[in-house]
């Protein structure tokens, strides 16, 4: 026992603050997924965008040509 306190409490305390430590690193973990998908998604929103703003134009060359 140190200043009267049970060997145990120390244990739990460490162990709260150990999955704290771990809800974080999931947490930022979790940020960090999300992010990859959002980049992923709008980077094909953006080349089906490009894509049908080239037929657009290739449409109109060929209606004009």
């Amino acid at each position: 026992m140190l200043l009267g306190i049970p060997w145990w409490v120390f244990i739990m305390i460490g162990l709260i603050f150990f999955c704290g430590v771990m809800a974080f690193r999931a947490m930022q973990a979790e940020k960090r997924l999300e992010q990859q998908f959002i980049e992923k998604e709008g980077k094909i929103y953006m080349d089906r965008m490009k894509a049908e703003m080239e037929a657009k134009h290739d449409n109109k060359q060929q209606m004009h040509g």
